[in-house]
């Protein structure tokens, strides 16, 4: 299940008409506050790739259409010390060729959807739709000599099992044939049914021509990436007689496909997941990610190399543990540049091919590096606290030295005070130490009483982290203090940790999460009469918890949430949450009941909210329909609100993001307690 990070509220025009109060009235205007409605001027950066050159720099910049309440995406274009920053293109996953003469991007085309465009980047500026396929392309790959393009694309297979209905008039107007489902991963969300089809690799001409499809059969195949001698194609698939079988659930090995005859060769055979393959610069070795099989619900992958023709893997990550990021060569061979993610940052780092990992950043951010040139000089996005995101570039052997490319959102921000942010540490049950960061109003005033949200992150194994999030500055901005942690079963802090809740979740990540509204209360500046609770997904999943097990919340907001485990695991399109029980329901439910929240509804207190999206096929509404009826039933005061245009999350539209955070916010001011009204010590 996946976080949903960001979350709003609703008050938020009183700053705005504060700083309307003349100055010459000699009162001292208040500082600016972030609004609600500036959401709608944020932009965001991504997917940066500096020519090989070095001389300039494709990225993607996104913004939203007001209008269609939608988020575009467009391709833009800089010299790479940050100059002559301009539009070039509408569309994404721009690639420059090896030679940086051109550029392959993805855009809307005939017949339909997303198409391959190719564009000379000489002043003509040439363009030329390169691919007229049905289905949407994807994973964009450039061969070594710019001749052709490596693509992904789903190609439709035979149905398994269908009918032929006889005695049709002609014109007959019948209802549709049924959908025959036979694969056990057969819809996704965000997707939806996902089961006509295989993802195959595909290359095209890069001046156009016909698709050669170099894979075949019922497997899916996807990562490409070219062998430097332009011969062979490696990428990840499981090619095995039934990779749907329980047992193969988390396998997957590295391959190769040749180009010209279409041979494809097995590299790797072990028990484990194995992929994200990328060939080093002479072609000699190729690492990847992977690890050995196991039973928990999560481990850290390690890095390895192994021969072009698959002999000699061995591990380079050591015991290092924290998980990485896409693997980069350097350019000299000597080892792989990557991202990890440790204790709320990101940062790189690089792995020798002789074995070590060691930083190459360091700081309290989140960098994601996205291309190197030739020289290895490095650029990629940046965000921390009050920094929502933005592009920088360093020489990797002088990483202190950092340029700062674009300030995609200064202008919204300019004047604007933030609430500070503060990390935090305490002591849980069973010796665990839990991270947390705690947001303040501006200007915050130790001596006040605050309201109190806690946000529980979804996963449950992902990360909270120190980047910029507008929804807990928003919330800030309207008086309130956010906690977030990342509790046991967190990525971020080893192996150990995230598999703490193994055949225990929910369970003493309750305990961590409690620990920490102690932690804060304590600081003396919490009102404990306003303790509100919200989540998303695995979030949503330990807010219907924690109502079941304690009141000490006014209200809270369980939002995409798992309320019944049995229902679940046969509804859901993460149809291998079997494995994260003992035993299978039908063998034995006791598990299953002991960990589902609705089981425990009957102890619930507190104003609970249910927020979930229509088209939700990960906890899909039912799950939302069952805790909302047995609330009902017992009397609790409740409210479902089911957005449409909404899969998995209730963020994705930008006006769905911003009724989520009003709808957080006056679902709890309507069960807050009245503060107290002051004394007056004079007068009448």
């Amino acid at each position: 299940m996946s976080s949903i990070p960001l979350r709003f509220g609703s008050i938020a025009l009183l700053t705005f008409a504060q700083g309307l109060v003349p100055a010459s009235l000699g009162a001292q205007a208040p500082r600016r506050t972030l609004a609600l409605e500036m959401y709608l001027d944020m932009e965001t950066v991504g997917n940066p790739e500096i020519s090989r050159d070095g001389r300039q720099i494709l990225y993607t910049r996104g913004r939203i259409d007001r209008v269609n309440d939608a988020r575009v995406s467009e391709t833009w274009i800089m010299d790479a010390d940050g100059s002559r920053n301009r539009f070039l293109v509408k569309g994404s996953s721009a690639a420059w060729s090896p030679d940086g003469t051109r550029i392959a991007f993805l855009a809307p085309g005939e017949p339909s959807g997303a198409q391959i465009f190719v564009r000379w980047m000489d002043a003509e500026g040439a363009t030329t739709q390169i691919t007229h396929v049905e289905q949407a392309p994807g994973n964009l790959r450039w061969s070594p000599d710019g001749a052709q393009l490596a693509f992904t694309m789903s190609v439709p297979g035979r149905p398994e099992f269908s009918v032929d209905v006889p005695g049709r008039p002609s014109g007959a107007r019948w209802t549709e044939a049924p959908r025959v489902v036979t694969r056990a991963s057969y819809k996704a969300d965000r997707r939806g049914y996902i089961d006509d089809g295989w993802n195959h690799i595909f290359v095209v001409p890069a001046d156009g021509g016909t698709p050669h499809q170099l894979t075949d059969g019922n497997w899916n195949h996807g990562n490409p990436e070219w062998m430097p001698d332009g011969s062979e194609i490696v990428f990840s698939a499981l090619r095995v007689d039934n990779p749907d079988d329980p047992d193969q659930w988390d396998e997957s090995e590295v391959y190769a496909v040749h180009v010209g005859s279409r041979a494809i060769r097995q590299l790797t055979t072990r028990k484990g997941p194995d992929g994200r393959a990328v060939p080093s610069p002479d072609g000699r070795l190729i690492a990847y990610a992977g690890i050995d099989e196991h039973d928990d619900t999560y481990r850290d992958q390690h890095i390895y190399v192994m021969n072009a023709d698959g002999s000699g893997s061995r591990m380079i990550s050591g015991d290092f543990e924290r998980p990485f990021g896409g693997l980069t060569w350097a350019t000299d061979g000597s080892g792989v540049y990557t991202t990890v993610s440790s204790e709320g940052t990101r940062n790189l780092y690089f792995v020798s091919v002789s074995g070590g990992v060691r930083p190459v950043t360091e700081g309290n951010h989140l960098l994601s590096i996205a291309s190197f040139d030739r020289r290895g000089r490095a650029v990629g996005t940046l965000s921390s606290f009050h920094e929502p995101g933005d592009l920088v570039t360093f020489d990797p052997r002088r990483p202190q030295q950092r340029m700062q490319l674009t300030h995609v959102n200064d202008d919204v921000l300019a004047g604007v005070t933030l609430g500070d942010v503060e990390a935090i540490w305490y002591e849980s049950v069973d010796g665990f130490r839990i991270q947390g960061w705690i947001v303040k109003p501006p200007d915050f005033d130790p001596g006040r009483r605050y309201p109190l949200m806690l946000a529980i992150h979804g996963g449950p194994h992902s990360m909270y982290t120190v980047g910029f999030n507008f929804g807990w500055q928003e919330h800030a901005a309207n008086g309130y203090v956010t906690l977030y942690t990342n509790p046991r079963g967190s990525t971020g802090y080893g192996t150990e940790f995230a598999n703490a809740i193994k055949h225990a979740y929910p369970g003493k990540d309750f305990d961590d999460l409690m620990r920490g509204v102690d932690a804060v209360i304590a600081r003396g500046y919490i009102d404990e009469s306003r303790l509100y609770v919200y989540g998303c997904s695995g979030g949503g999943i330990l807010t219907s918890w924690i109502v079941g097990h304690t009141n000490r919340f006014a209200a809270a907001s369980a939002n995409c949430p798992v309320t019944n485990w049995i229902s679940l695991v046969g509804t859901s399109d993460a149809y291998r949450y079997h494995r994260n029980f003992e035993r299978y329901f039908w063998d034995d439910p006791s598990e299953h009941l002991r960990r589902s929240p609705i089981m425990y509804v009957g102890h619930v207190k507190t104003p609970t909210m249910l927020m979930t999206g229509e088209r939700d096929l990960r906890t899909p509404m039912p799950q939302t329909e069952e805790y909302y009826q047995a609330l009902q039933v017992l009397g609790v005061p409740t409210m479902m609100v089911r957005f449409n245009g909404e899969w998995h999350g209730t963020t994705s539209r930008p006006s769905n993001f911003m009724r989520t955070q009003l709808f957080l916010r006056t679902w709890f001011e309507k069960w807050a307690e009245p503060e107290p009204e002051e004394v007056a010590t004079g007068g009448r």
